[in-house]
């Protein structure tokens, strides 16, 4: 009976169904009936023995293949399904969009050339399809944590973060007898608050006062102007110099001349970089518009509200609209998780600094400088490097983006894509930063193409390239207070070739171990070479620096000094 038992649940229907249709056809079928029986007991897959029983093991067998074989068919259906589905999704999008655009009114303020018109407002935009669509969707990361498994990882990171506070108490009692709770890394590297906090207030209100003043002032007089090329060449000087002079030139003196600590630089440096961003693209969308209305002689000037302009200038994009989808209410503790986690980010970081950095390169430059020492400090480099790279990218493109976003019920959350998935560094360089990627592309490649023509592709992604190596560069140079151009000759010369080799054709698994081994290799390098120069410019400062002292790294004589 235990047989039996075991026999009906792994069997199911099919073997009963079977077991009641056998004595009714055996006893009362016509010869052709038997001899169809016999054939289909031939295909059948479950035996029977002498003694009436079906043979179990055979049909488990039978069984297990058949699982298999659907195992085997379930990935590449799950494929073919998300596939369809995806297409489905982003067509069902555009086609919304495109609908919301072509229906709903934008109210502008308008600058007119007669009273009379003042009622017929018209929203002169460029297509959608011309530039970048904004829909309402959630950050991957938050998805991805909604995903006990991927929590885990989360959590793990969370774990290694409580070693590493444990590692330096415990070790701080040992050496000093005490608890030590200085954070004097931290105190250091953000000193001199106070000018940072004036210098932001200076640039942000420039930057929301001139540009939209200038753009105003040009757009009201452009319809009526008789010297429309001389008037408009006139502004762009000026809105050009006050990129240059008063967001360019002023914040890096400002920097320099105060002497600013390492993350004070960083803060007013990458807000000085933003700005300019900004500006630029409110200036690029909303000119063709006047342009435009110009051309059709049009008596209605579309010119944003101020309060579009000042929206945009706090919102998580680079990338100018009038409007952009907005979330109905603001979820206040999502908030505070967030800017909780930006905070406990930078004590990471810090104990990461004081535990894996600071400790072998404080002594490094009194050590020669060779290729087996340049070899053990960049392999032993990678942890701290990467680590540094995932709560870069954790506590500004997830946390800080995903807090202002928040506030502002701003509802496109795609600040980034999985760029951990990527096979090809083109991938890469597409998924890491949306925002920047955005700009560079919608600003930078498309209207080099616009304008030299679309042959010139190749052309446009170094000139890319270029401009984008050359920032980076100019953000540490400015923020260390050095010039070792790492980072520039990383993008230039392996980036570039990387882009190429590995770009979007390759597809395996093993394209995208290639593209986490060079990855963790590039962030030692960087975290090797960045700090060696740092204590050398510490250990060996120059009383009268040439110009070629400033421009050869210090750190490859540095031990001479010594």
């Amino acid at each position: 009976m235990f047989r039996l038992g075991t026999l009906t649940t792994m069997v199911g229907e099919d073997y009963t169904s079977i077991r009641h249709r056998q004595p009714s056809s055996t006893g009362h079928g016509t010869p052709e009936k038997n001899e169809m029986q016999k054939r289909s007991e031939a295909e059948n897959p479950f035996q029977n023995s002498s003694n009436g029983w079906v043979d179990v093991d055979h049909g488990i067998t039978k069984k297990m293949q058949l699982t298999a074989e659907a195992e085997e068919l379930k990935p590449a259906f799950m494929k073919e399904v998300d596939s369809h589905f995806t297409e489905f999704v982003n067509r069902l999008i555009a086609k919304s969009v495109l609908l919301e655009s072509s229906t709903a009114t934008s109210t502008f303020p308008v600058a007119t050339c007669s009273e009379r018109d003042l009622h017929k407002t018209k929203g002169l935009r460029a297509p959608p399809e011309h530039g970048k669509l904004f829909t309402a969707r959630r950050s991957l990361l938050d998805e991805l944590f909604e995903v006990n498994h991927i929590r885990t990882i989360y959590h793990m990171f969370i774990a290694l973060l409580i070693l590493f506070i444990l590692s330096t108490l415990v070790v701080d009692f040992i050496d000093e007898g005490r608890l030590v709770l200085e954070f004097d890394l931290l105190v250091f590297a953000f000193g001199k608050f106070p000018v940072v906090i004036s210098t932001w207030l200076c640039m942000f209100l420039s930057t929301f006062i001139l540009p939209y003043g200038l753009f105003l002032q040009w757009a009201q007089g452009h319809c009526c102007s008789s010297h429309r090329k001389i008037r408009s060449l006139f502004f762009g000087m000026l809105f050009m110099l006050f990129q240059s002079i008063g967001l360019g030139f002023g914040p890096t003196y400002v920097a320099v001349s105060y002497a600013l600590p390492p993350a004070s630089r960083f803060v007013i440096i990458l807000e000085q970089v933003r700005l300019i961003m900004k500006a630029y693209s409110f200036i690029r969308e909303n000119v063709p518009r006047v342009l435009s209305s110009a051309k059709e002689k049009s008596s209605t000037i579309p010119v944003p509200q101020v309060s579009q302009y000042l929206y945009f200038l706090f919102a998580p994009t680079l990338i100018y609209r009038d409007n952009y989808p907005r979330n109905p209410m603001i979820r206040w503790g999502y908030v505070a998780t967030k800017f909780a986690q930006v905070i406990g980010s930078l004590f990471y970081a810090y104990y990461i600094f004081v535990r894996l950095c600071i400790p072998p390169f404080r002594n490094i430059s009194q050590e020669p400088f060779n290729l087996r020492g340049l070899v053990l400090c960049i392999f032993n480099s990678i942890l701290p490097g990467v680590l540094i790279l995932f709560l870069v990218f954790f506590a500004f493109l997830h946390c800080w983006l995903n807090a202002f976003a928040e506030m502002l019920r701003f509802a496109d959350r795609m600040f980034y894509k999985d760029w951990w998935n990527s096979t090809s560094y083109a991938n890469y360089y597409r998924t890491w930063n949306v925002v920047v990627h955005d700009w560079l592309y919608y600003y930078a490649y498309r209207d080099f193409l616009w304008f030299f023509g679309k042959k010139f592709r190749a052309a446009a992604m170094l000139s890319v390239f270029a401009v984008s190596a050359a920032v980076h560069e100019y953000v540490l140079g400015v923020c260390f207070g050095y010039f070792y151009p790492v980072l520039f000759c990383l993008f230039m010369c392996f980036g570039m070739v990387f882009n190429f080799i590995l770009n979007d054709r390759r597809k395996g698994p093993i394209w995208n171990v290639i593209m986490w081994t060079s990855l963790f290799l590039g962030q030692g390098v960087i975290i090797c070479l960045y700090s060696q120069e740092w204590y050398a410019h510490q250990y060996c400062p120059l009383k009268n620096p040439t110009f070629l002292d400033y421009v050869k790294p210090r750190s490859w004589d540095c031990h001479i000094q010594i």
